[in-house]
């Protein structure tokens, strides 16, 4: 909009009532700028009143006025998990003219949850007795010789035949029954990360193959798929329809079919996993190794595969369950990328997913800078190839001269930066680092030895400077002893919690923040300004030290904590509010004539202000209440006794229970489906209590259940299945110390 249009009123004024007006400082026209701003506020509205007649271009708020026309009602809002409700209104229709169809279904059951799904009616899986005029090859005991439908066995993909389930259907009773179907909902996401840095780990004895993880950190961890689109509503998902694991099988015979297609000489050979969007790729010294030179196969034992390519190749052994690779023939790389996609809950700690960058609007001495490892061909506008070196310059008097700075990391790559680098920070300034929005950078503090270790972050006097974090996996610790500091925030970072303790601050005139992130142990003294931790995981590597504290089994500060789960002890001076936790410990709080904890679950044992519907208290008041009625109905007494064998009993069965509590894992922090409802529920507002309160699973399954009402066939019975990875698939003792050994 122009400068005219913004001043209508002005400018239909007589030139005479302007000229007057300049001459007394212009007050009129001050006047009509407010007035034209209404103006301009109404007439966005008038002209948004057309678009909020269609679903597909009408304003959010809108959403639910469309769906009650079309008689959609009784959904949880789950807004605030990032999901719409759009979706669901606009293909109404659709589903009621395909009603009960699978498909329809598996679409429904996304546009309802936001979680990819596959719909499995078990009825056709039933192994029944065979009829000459009607032969059923498929509904009989599975082939030995069929490697693959018996590596899909048990899940949403099998092609098994079974004898009749006539257990009570529920996510982990019966399934295969004539009147019975099963929803298969995927809760992880598939994260993709674009030409990350490969973790070099080692080679063999006679230093002949050079092996290497997926992940920059070195962990085993399953590659994912990452879900291609549907065709149309009527196509049944598939897997490379759905965020699954990938199976070494089914990835080897996608390869041979390309491998055929290629050497047939097809410009373009047909493959699900290594087509326009390939679920892998290797690069070596920036070149992408293609298709044909890679082999899919099980390295559990980090030993050679055993076929061995020809020698004037470049052979890559992949193996996506354990998310390993090796180079067998040809020339060692020096360096080698790889994109793939990795599994995890939600968004939360360093991730390639979008996220808002951190600007400063009016501030005129800010030093910006980009940093990215990529090569200039792709990154021309880098101005850094290293965080070392625009930490240097930053510091150097000839440049920033420790300005006011925002450094932001545009790529996947791996970045070591030595222990000794400044990172001192002047009274009333800002030091930003950063990774861009879709981008997951690594950040390895190592010493002269290459070893991790601790980066000091360190200033002079004064009370005003800020150090902000956003959008980083860093591998190291963090030690805060500037005295100039008074706020140290870390959005959406990884803290690998391997080391401890992930942040130590021994300064007492600063503030901690903590939003979206993962951590290790928090030392810090009570005497800090405060602590305030949200929508976090912390977690100590050895569960019965502290993960809050000052460091010396003290109290650590006076501290907040939001939708959050701790694995580990805390002992802190003050609780100003504690809601939607999961203490996984005990809890200890000096000060506690004030505040209150609220909807969280804290173990028996621990000190804390007092509780508001808090469990284990809450289960166990209840059923204690529900005992004396029942005593004083009947007559009887009801005794102390009494009193603690339902203690007891709440306490053995009411604890939280997670798909995995080892970071590195995909279902990491993950509630198990078996899991007390009283924890998957008992958030305040109806969601489960932890760190991933905000994506809303518990309303997202109410929502599911109440759309299949109306769109299940007469005499079907639906059960949801949550296809998790299962912990022994990627958790192995034995493979890690197994690699251990062997390099």
């Amino acid at each position: 909009m122009n400068t005219t249009d913004i001043e209508r009123l002005y400018n239909l004024l007589p030139a005479f009532y302007r000229v007057r007006d300049k001459k007394e400082g212009e007050p009129l026209r001050a006047l009509l700028a407010v007035i034209e701003t209404e103006i301009h506020a109404i007439e966005k509205d008038i002209e948004g009143l057309y678009d909020n007649w269609f679903i597909e271009t009408c304003e959010e708020w809108v959403v639910p006025y469309i769906g009650d026309l079309m008689g959609v009602r009784n959904l949880h809002d789950i807004g605030s998990a990032g999901f719409s409700q759009r979706a669901y209104v606009a293909n109404t229709l659709v589903y009621r003219r395909r009603k009960g169809i699978a498909s329809v279904i598996e679409q429904l059951a996304w546009d309802v949850t936001g979680w990819h799904a596959r719909v499995v009616e078990f009825f056709h899986l039933l192994a029944t007795t065979q009829n000459l005029n009607h032969v059923l090859p498929a509904n009989t005991t599975l082939s030995l010789h069929d490697a693959d439908g018996l590596d899909l066995l048990g899940g949403a993909f099998e092609r098994a035949a079974h004898t009749v389930d006539v257990r009570r259907k529920d996510k982990n009773g019966g399934r295969y029954n004539i009147p019975n179907i099963g929803i298969f909902l995927w809760r992880l996401k598939s994260y993709s990360v674009t030409r990350s840095t490969a973790k070099y780990v080692g080679s063999t004895s006679e230093d002949q193959y050079a092996w290497y993880t997926f992940s920059p950190l070195g962990y085993d961890a399953p590659l994912f798929n990452q879900p291609q689109t549907r065709r149309d509503i009527t196509h049944m998902a598939e897997e490379v329809n759905v965020p699954d694991m990938l199976r070494r099988r089914a990835l080897r015979e996608d390869l041979e079919k390309y491998h055929e297609a290629n050497t047939n000489g097809k410009v373009k050979p047909d493959s699900h996993y290594f087509g326009d969007t390939p679920a892998l790729a290797v690069f070596a010294d920036g070149l992408e190794i293609r298709p044909e030179f890679l082999m899919i196969c099980n390295l559990n034992k980090w030993k050679e595969p055993g076929w061995k390519p020809p020698e004037y190749v470049m052979q890559v052994a992949v193996d996506p369950v354990l998310g390993r690779l090796v180079f067998l023939t040809g020339p060692q790389p020096t360096s080698v990328e790889v994109s793939y996609s990795y599994g995890f809950s939600g968004d939360m700690g360093g991730g390639p997913y979008e996220r808002e960058l951190i600007e400063i609007g009016q501030e005129k001495d800010v030093w910006e800078k980009t940093v990215s490892r990529q090569d200039k061909m792709s990154k021309p506008d880098a101005d850094y190839d290293s965080l070392s070196k625009a930490l240097i310059d930053w510091a150097d008097p000839e440049n920033g001269n420790k300005s006011n700075a925002i450094i932001t990391i545009t790529d996947n790559g791996t970045y070591e930066v030595n222990n000794n680098t400044t990172v001192d920070l002047l009274a009333d300034r800002f030091l930003v680092i950063q990774a861009n929005s879709g981008n997951r950078p690594a950040l390895r503090i190592v010493d002269d030895e290459g070893n991790v270790a601790t980066l000091d972050i360190s200033g002079g006097e004064g009370s005003d400077a800020i150090l902000i974090l956003s959008g980083l996996l860093i591998e190291g610790c963090i030690d805060v002893t500037g005295k100039c500091l008074k706020l140290v925030q870390i959005v959406h970072c990884t803290l690998v919690p391997a080391f401890s303790p992930s942040v130590n601050v021994t300064y007492k005139n600063i503030k901690i923040e903590i939003d979206h992130s993962i951590t290790g142990p928090l030392c810090m003294p009570a005497e800090i300004k405060g602590l305030r931790v949200l929508d976090s995981i912390i977690d100590s590597p050895d569960r019965e030290q502290y993960a809050i504290s000052d460091g010396n089994d003290g109290s650590g500060p006076s501290t907040t904590i939001e939708r959050t789960t701790v694995f580990g002890k805390v002992h802190v001076k003050e609780l100003t509010d504690a809601s939607n936790v999961i203490f996984t410990d005990t809890v200890t709080v000096d000060h506690r004539q004030q505040n209150c904890v609220r909807y969280s679950f804290v173990p028996d044992g621990s000190q804390t202000p007092r509780r508001y519907r808090c469990q284990p208290d809450l289960e166990i008041a209840k059923q204690v209440e529900d005992e004396e009625k029942r005593a004083q109905a009947e007559n009887t007494s009801f005794d102390k006794s009494k009193r603690e064998l339902i203690k007891t009993k709440v306490l053995s069965r009411l604890v939280p229970a997670f798909t995995s509590t080892r970071y590195g894992d995909p279902g990491y922090d993950q509630l198990h489906t078996s899991c007390p409802e009283q924890i998957r529920t008992g958030a305040d507002d109806g969601s489960e209590m932890g760190a991933f309160h905000h994506l809303k699973q518990p309303q997202r399954e109410a929502n599911l259940s109440t759309a299949l009402d109306e769109y299940l066939r007469f005499g079907l019975e639906a059960g949801i299945f949550y296809v998790d990875v299962e912990k022994e698939v990627y958790t192995n003792k034995k493979v890690h110390e197994d690699k251990e050994e062997e390099l």
